[in-house]
């Protein structure tokens, strides 16, 4: 009775409405309790999600990388990918840190205030504890991977062979045939860096080179490397070992095609007959015109011969490549180690232009054929001229093919209306 009468005094003299509010605050108390328990589970439940899209991440990953592996032609490397799957990685990592962090501050606040909710917020930190180190270690394992991800989809590199020569020999022909190749990499323009850029220094070269994965050549063309004295010391102090690809043509259509091209560009120079003469009626051939004297490929290769043995060199025809470009390409796949994937069923012959073009790729709408400046057909040049030309040239053939160990053949052509007559 005294228990009941000293409630009923204490009841009587706090008003009802301090003891509504006291009620009112202790249900709160209770519901958050309630929701911070279901919070933490959620976030349990949220991390194994991001386990579940983490793995999920890495297969596609692992998918991407072997279908650039095999990929014919170029590697296709989406950045924006990579970045937004590292930063939902990270994202993870966050997740994982702040389920763990709220976890151990709602327990000791829990077990400072109920029994009940301690128990369950000390359950929650067990399973916390349990997955803590596991899902930090895939995720940072996944991080690192993710951030030298670069590697594996390719780096730029120094060219392992480079096509040096010959200008108005076939060199782009060439040199676009061997980028259908999928392990090779090779720079569209030509660099022009061992004669008119070398000052710039290697790291300027390098980052003009295209990304290649493992396996894969990084190669580049620039013909007047040939002709240019101070190119094989250079090229030899950047790399020893490296690959020399020189499509050589018959010095004549050779010269004939170059005097073409710049015809082209400038309709008011002499005639062919007037540049290539010092004298005419003596017969002087003026070998100072760079469009003859690029021709004497013996006094040329005399210079590269000094710096890099002939094993390290590979001689395309400029005429073979017209007439059967899937047996030059086989010969030039061997030598730089290839298996022997660019074949006759890539090539037709485009008799507008005069040589063969390459077929169409299956993502594009349009065969892959050189451009307008190729195919011009050649001026109309005095037979006498082309004699003499010949004729000019002979002691110097046959210089290049003791030097080569390879006869080109080139005397058998006498009327200028070579395979090669065409810019």
């Amino acid at each position: 009775m005294a228990f009941w009468s000293s409630t009923s005094v204490f009841t009587s003299k706090v008003p009802r409405k301090i003891l509504f509010m006291f009620t009112l605050s202790l249900s709160v108390t209770y519901l958050f309790y309630s929701l911070m328990s279901c919070y933490n589970s959620f976030q349990f439940q949220e991390n194994y999600v991001y386990q579940g899209r983490l793995a999920t991440e890495e297969t596609t990953f692992v998918t991407l990388r072997e279908k650039l592996y095999s990929t014919s032609s170029q590697v296709y490397f989406d950045e924006e990918f990579v970045e937004r799957t590292a930063t939902e990685q990270t994202i993870a990592v966050s997740s994982v840190r702040n389920s763990v962090g709220i976890d151990e501050r709602t327990a000791g606040w829990v077990r400072a205030q109920a029994a009940t909710t301690s128990m369950m917020s000390r359950a929650a930190a067990a399973a916390a504890g349990e997955h803590e180190h596991p899902e930090f270690s895939t995720t940072d394992s996944e991080l690192r991977r993710v951030v030298n991800c670069t590697s594996d989809y390719g780096v730029q590199k120094l060219p392992q062979a480079i096509i040096i020569g010959v200008k108005k020999g076939g060199t782009r022909a060439l040199l676009e045939a061997l980028r259908v190749h999928p392990e090779v990499r090779a720079v569209g323009n030509e660099p022009h860096f061992f004669d008119r850029n070398y000052e710039r220094g290697l790291d300027w070269y390098r980052e003009l080179m295209p990304s290649t994965l493992e396996g894969q050549i990084t190669m580049e063309k620039t013909p007047s490397y040939f002709v240019t004295n101070s190119a094989p010391k250079r090229i030899h102090s950047m790399a020893r070992d490296i690959k020399l690809i020189i499509v050589v043509r018959n010095p004549v259509t050779r010269a004939i095609s170059d005097y073409t091209q710049t015809l082209s560009k400038r309709p008011e120079i002499p005639t062919f007959e007037v540049l290539a003469f010092k004298n005419r009626t003596l017969g002087l051939i003026d070998a100072s015109w760079s469009a003859l004297r690029i021709g004497i490929y013996a006094l040329h290769l005399e210079s590269w011969m000094q710096y890099f043995p002939l094993s390290q060199m590979h001689f395309v025809s400029g005429e073979r490549l017209i007439v059967d470009p899937a047996g030059e390409m086989a010969k030039v796949q061997d030598f730089l180690g290839l298996k022997r994937i660019v074949t006759d069923k890539h090539f037709y012959f485009n008799k507008t232009k005069g040589f063969p073009c390459l077929k169409k790729p299956e993502d594009s709408s349009t065969p892959r054929c050189l451009g307008k400046s190729k195919g011009r057909t050649h001026p109309k040049i005095d037979p006498d001229v082309i004699r003499r030309l010949h004729k000019f040239y002979k002691p110097f053939n046959m210089m290049f093919y003791q030097m080569t160990g390879q006869n080109f053949q080139w005397e058998l052509e006498v009327d200028g209306n070579s395979p090669g007559s065409r810019d």
